[in-house]
C-alpha cells in the first residue's frame, strides 16, 4: 500500500517497525534485517552530513551490488541528496565526462572488486573533474588496507569508519527531493542523466511489487543485475516494498546464479537476454528451477523463451527504460509462449496510460497500429539532470514521455514493444549511443574518422568500427582495441575495427549523411 509518507525513508520505516528483525538482504550467506538496514544508513547518512554532503548535492555510487550500495542510497534520500548510480564497467573517459557534469560531493567505490584497481582508472581522470569532491569513500571487504589518506588531493575514508557515526534521526526527504540519477545514451555522445525523485521511486516499487508478485508469501528475489542500471535497481526496490528477501549477487556468474537459486529457493528474479543464455547452458536440467514462478527478461525474450522452457524456466516479456523505470510493465506467464514472450505487457501501475504515434503524421494511432509509443505514468521521470532543453524535447504537451521506441497498443489495456528507432546500440543490456565509442575509437592517433554500428555475433550485439585512416597510417586493429580497452567500459569495445577508403553516403535536405544500414550489412558480411 502506497503511504502518506513516498520517500525511501518512509518505506524503509514501516518495515521496520512492522518486520524489523526479518531478512531485508541476503548476502554471502548473511542476513541483514530491516532494522540492521536501516541503521547502518542513518549512520552513513551522519558520516556523508560530516562530508559536505546536502540535499540536493550528488554522491557517486561507482561499486558492485552489496549492503551498502542499498544503505547507500538509503542514506542519500534521508539526506535529500541524490545517489548518482555509476556502472562498475566504466573506465576514465566515462568518469571524467560523469564527474564533470554531475559534480558529486562524495564517491563512494570499491577499489580492489574482481581485481580492478578503481583508484588507478581514477587516477587518469583529469584533476578539473575530481574538483567537487569533499572525500573518496572505499568500501572493502577484506580490511581495506593499503588505502591512501590521499588520493590526487582528494581525502579517502574507509566505508566502515563513515559508516561507524551514531545513527542520525533526522530525516532531510521530501517526495519530490531528486532521489536517484540513472546514465543512459541517447542519439547525444554524452550519456543522458535521468533523475528521478523520491515519490517516482517510492510509488513505482510499491505497484511493481504485487504486479509481479513480489508481494505474494514465500517470496525470494534475487538480485543479480547491477543495481546502477534501472532494470537492477528496480528489482532492488519493488523486493524492499514487498517486504520479501533479496539474494544480492556482486557479479554474475551462470553456476554461481544457478547455486544460489538452489540454495535459497529463489521465486523471483530478473535477466538479460545473455544471462539466459549463459545459465540455460550452465543448467543441469529441470530441477535447477524448480523454485521459480516468475523470471523477467528484459531483451532476447521471443529467442530464448523455447530453450528456456524446455529446461524448467518460464521466461516472461517485460517492458522498461530509464525514463519510465524498469518493470514498467509484464506479459501474462500463464499465457502461450509466442504471446508471453513479446516485450510490452500491460503496465503495473493502473495509473500508467500508453499511446502511439504516427512517425510522419503525428497522429495518435488507434489500438494495433505502429508508432512511437508514448508514457505518461507515476514512474516518470522527474527531469534530465542539467538539461532542460532535453527535457522539454522528451516530453510532449500534455505530459506524456516520448520513448523512441516503435511499437503499438492493444485493446485490453496491454502494449508492445517492437524495436528502438535509431541508431542507439543495446550491448550487454545498456543503451550506448554509437557516437560515444566513435570519439573514442578517434582519439587513436592513426584515425581521420569512425562510424559505429551494431551487429550480431554469437547470438549477442556487439559493436564494429569502421575507420578512414589518416594519410601514411596502416590499420592496426589491436593497437585501437587495446585503447579502446584503456578508455571505455569493455562491453563497448568494438569487436572488429575495418578500414575504409569512404564511407557510404546519401544526399539529403539536411545534407549528406552517411548509410548506417549499408554498415551494418556490411559488418554482417565481415564478421560472419
Amino acid at each position: 500500500m502506497i503511504s502518506s509518507d513516498p520517500t525511501l525513508p518512509g518505506l524503509i520505516g514501516a518495515h521496520v517497525r512492522e518486520r524489523g528483525e526479518q531478512p531485508a538482504l541476503i548476502y554471502q550467506g548473511t542476513s541483514v534485517t530491516y532494522a540492521a538496514l536501516a541503521v547502518e544508513s542513518q549512520r552513513l547518512a551522519r558520516g556523508l552530513r560530516s562530508l559536505g554532503v546536502e540535499a540536493g548535492d550528488c554522491v557517486a555510487i561507482w561499486m558492485p551490488n552489496t549492503p551498502a550500495w542499498v544503505a547507500a542510497l538509503l542514506a542519500c534520500a534521508r539526506l535529500g541528496a541524490i545517489a548518482l548510480a555509476t556502472n562498475t564497467r566504466y573506465r576514465s573517459a566515462e568518469m571524467a565526462n560523469i564527474l564533470q557534469r554531475s559534480a558529486p560531493k562524495v564517491l563512494l567505490l570499491w577499489p580492489g572488486f574482481r581485481d580492478i584497481d578503481f583508484l588507478s582508472i581514477l587516477d587518469d581522470v583529469p584533476a578539473a573533474d575530481l574538483k567537487s569532491l569533499t572525500a573518496i569513500i572505499a568500501y572493502s571487504e577484506d580490511g581495506g588496507a593499503n588505502l591512501p589518506e590521499v588520493f590526487r588531493q582528494v581525502p579517502v575514508r574507509s566505508y566502515g569508519e563513515v559508516a561507524s557515526c551514531a545513527p542520525l534521526d533526522e530525516d532531510a526527504s521530501a517526495p519530490d527531493a531528486g532521489c536517484v540519477i540513472f546514465t543512459t545514451s541517447g542519439t547525444t555522445k554524452a550519456p543522458k542523466f535521468v533523475l528521478h525523485d523520491q515519490r517516482s521511486i517510492y510509488v513505482h516499487a510499491n505497484e511493481v511489487a504485487p504486479a509481479f508478485r513480489y508481494s505474494e508469501s514465500g517470496t525470494v528475489t534475487l538480485g543479480v543485475v547491477p543495481f546502477c542500471g534501472v532494470y537492477g535497481f528496480v528489482t532492488m526496490t519493488a523486493t524492499l516494498a514487498a517486504g520479501a528477501p533479496l539474494v544480492v549477487a556482486s557479479s554474475f556468474r551462470a553456476d554461481e546464479t544457478i547455486a544460489m537459486i538452489k540454495r535459497h529457493r529463489i521465486t523471483s528474479l530478473n535477466l538479460t537476454g545473455d544471462m539466459v543464455r549463459q545459465v540455460l547452458a550452465a543448467a543441469p536440467n529441470e530441477s535447477a528451477f524448480a523454485s521459480v514462478r516468475f523470471c523477467g527478461c528484459g531483451n532476447g525474450c521471443p529467442q530464448y523463451a523455447a530453450p528456456a522452457a524446455a529446461k524448467g524456466l518460464i521466461l516472461t516479456g517485460i517492458y522498461g527504460s530509464s525514463e519510465v523505470q524498469a518493470l514498467f510493465s509484464r506479459q501474462d506467464e500463464s499465457v502461450p509462449l509466442p504471446e508471453r514472450a513479446i516485450a510490452g505487457g500491460l503496465p503495473a501501475s493502473p495509473q500508467a496510460r500508453v499511446r502511439a504515434r504516427d512517425l510522419e503524421s503525428g497522429a495518435i494511432l488507434p489500438d494495433g497500429e505502429q508508432g512511437m509509443l508514448e508514457i505518461s505514468a507515476p514512474s516518470m521521470l522527474k527531469e534530465y539532470f542539467g538539461d532542460e532543453a532535453a527535457t522539454r524535447a522528451a516530453l510532449t504537451e500534455d505530459g506524456y514521455f516520448r520513448t523512441g521506441d516503435l511499437g503499438y497498443t492493444q485493446s485490453d489495456g496491454r502494449f508492445v514493444f517492437l524495436a528502438r528507432i535509431g541508431d542507439v546500440l543495446r550491448l550487454s543490456g545498456f543503451l550506448v549511443s554509437p557516437l560515444e565509442i566513435e570519439e573514442i575509437v578517434a582519439e587513436h592517433p592513426s584515425i581521420a574518422a569512425c562510424q559505429v554500428v551494431g551487429t550480431e555475433v554469437e547470438q549477442a550485439l556487439r559493436a564494429v568500427a569502421f575507420v578512414l585512416l589518416k594519410p601514411g597510417a596502416a590499420l592496426d586493429e589491436s593497437s585501437i582495441i587495446e585503447h579502446c580497452r584503456a578508455r571505455i567500459a569493455r562491453y563497448k569495445v568494438p569487436l572488429r575495427i575495418f578500414r575504409l577508403e569512404e564511407y557510404p553516403t546519401t544526399v539529403g535536405p539536411n545534407g549528406v549523411k552517411v548509410r548506417k544500414e549499408a554498415l551494418r550489412e556490411l559488418a554482417r558480411e565481415l564478421c560472419w
